[in-house]
């Protein structure tokens, strides 16, 4: 299965959990790292080229830190420009059908602050319900979300073994099914 792992991180420099998710994933053949902020500093997405990478891959996986309870700008924008009527979903629109979809999600919050009695209100599933609802209207199969907390606690231990389930999650994660 070809994986396509598209990273939304606006300032991925100063992120020591998403450079070492990236380092980690590019140790495989079969996993392809693709950086929005980098490829598109101007914000100017190239739709074709994006779709020919959709095209090309089996998995994609949206990696991102959570943003004001969202994605940083840029996804957004992506899945705008690129999941296009009659490319991604209407009557000519099957491109993204059988596509299997993922997140992978950094938060600052601890993993306790995302439940409904707690700080943030919501679970993590509740605040990724949009992305679940857009791979259903493309009609691609959604993913359960990665997800590592409490991002402040960085330490070398924290980080492999991190960066090691998120590569096997990756590889492995099987489709939610709905009933």
């Amino acid at each position: 299965m070809k994986t396509l792992v598209i990273v939304a991180h606006p300032n991925i420099e100063e992120s020591s959990w998403n450079k070492s998710w990236m380092k980690e994933l590019q140790k495989h053949d079969d996993i392809t790292i693709h950086e929005l902020y980098k490829t598109y500093p101007d914000e100017k997405i190239d739709v074709s080229r994006e779709q020919q990478l959709i095209e090309a891959h089996d998995r994609i996986i949206f990696q991102f830190p959570l943003f004001w309870y969202s994605t940083p700008s840029l996804l957004k924008k992506w899945f705008d420009s690129v999941l296009l009527y009659g490319w991604a979903f209407g009557p000519e629109g099957t491109k993204t059908v059988g596509k299997e979809i993922g997140v992978a999600i950094s938060t600052y919050g601890t993993a306790e602050s995302y439940q409904a009695t707690e700080f943030n209100r919501f679970t993590l599933q509740e605040i990724l319900r949009p992305i679940e609802a857009l791979a259903h209207f493309i009609s691609a199969s959604y993913l359960p979300h990665f997800s590592l907390n409490d991002t402040s606690d960085v330490t070398e231990e924290r980080l492999e073994k991190s960066s090691l389930d998120y590569v096997h999650h990756v590889q492995t994660v099987k489709p939610v099914v709905v009933k």
